[in-house]
């Protein structure tokens, strides 16, 4: 008798073992984090919810979201410098009457292009009661203006400063514990903050005094303007470029969103922009590093990326609702 209730009890646990067996069988299965090999691939992971926001080519221009493709890129270690636009002094010239006079005729003013030998005025001369021009010793943009018309134009003041604006300077700041690690020929990428892409330029002269008040000391970079975007007497921020590093590929800092505890870039395809799941590595102050969630060429959102983030997160909380 004893035997068939052992006999018995083995069958039951047996029974019991096989019931939980097919229960664990049959648990729903989380999410798989597991991410592609290679640089910047991986298995395209979204995030739950509603996983996209559509906005036709319109909305996306009206919102101000600037796409751009994931692309291999240039991280660089940099120290950053307040700084201002200045007219390069090398290229800029006072018009002073050769003779004191009345001002009989003002041909330019503050902000008109002159080109070289061009009249900017006429005065009357107080010795000879004759009329003589004064003319432009370069091509440039008038700055300054201090005559006008039937004015006493005295040949110790100048009337005119011009100033060739093709290259301005950008004077920057270097606090005193940063100088050693400035020299003249280093690179510093300019940001205008106009919205427009930062601007490359060189080191040309570092001061060797310093200033009192802010214990920091001059460092003056050359930038091209060709198209006169940049305009003197405007702040800028400079970033002085100390090492770079070539990376596969790298996002725009502003492209970064965060969803349900997570880093997110927002890819278009079509109209719609998904959330991608992407791991970083390292950064500098404009752009990441991406090890895996992204291929290159993806299309996706570098600026005012927010706004899809507000658009899916109204989306998500319709369809709760």
């Amino acid at each position: 008798m004893s035997r068939i209730l052992q006999a018995g009890a083995v069958l039951l646990l047996l029974t019991v073992a096989v019931v939980a067996g097919l229960k664990i069988l049959e648990a729903p299965v989380g999410k798989s984090a597991t991410k592609g090999h290679g640089h910047g691939h991986g298995s395209e992971e979204h995030v739950h919810g509603p996983a996209s926001a559509t906005m036709s080519d319109a909305k996306v221009a009206a919102a101000g979201i600037q796409l751009e493709k994931a692309a291999p890129g240039t991280l660089r270690d940099a120290l950053r410098l307040n700084g201002v636009l200045q007219p390069n002094q090398e290229q800029t010239v006072q018009i002073t009457p050769r003779f004191p006079g009345v001002v009989r005729e003002v041909k330019k003013r503050v902000g008109d292009l002159v080109q070289k030998n061009e009249v900017a005025a006429v005065i009357e001369s107080n010795q000879s009661l004759t009329l003589y021009e004064l003319r432009a010793p370069i091509t440039g943009t008038v700055i300054e203006r201090q005559i006008a018309l039937g004015e006493y134009a005295s040949e110790q003041k100048p009337a005119f400063t011009v100033s060739d604006l093709s290259t301005v300077w950008v004077d920057m700041s270097v606090p005193r514990r940063d100088l050693r690690r400035v020299k003249v020929g280093d690179t510093v990428v300019v940001d205008v903050e106009d919205g427009g892409e930062p601007v490359s330029a060189k080191v040309v002269y570092l001061s060797p005094m310093g200033a009192i008040d802010t214990q920091s000391s001059l460092a003056r970079a050359t930038a091209a303007n060709p198209d006169g975007r940049l305009r003197p007497g405007l702040f800028v921020t400079g970033r002085l470029i100390l090492a770079e590093k070539q990376v596969p590929l790298v996002v725009k800092l502003s492209a970064l969103q965060t969803l349900e505890n997570r880093n997110v870039v927002f890819v278009r395809e079509g109209e719609k922009f998904e959330p991608r799941e992407v791991e970083l590595g390292d950064k500098d102050g404009e752009q990441a590093e991406v090890l895996f969630g992204l291929y290159e060429g993806d299309v996706y959102a570098a600026r005012n990326s927010f706004v899809i983030k507000a658009e899916i997160g109204k989306a998500t909380a319709a369809h709760e609702h």
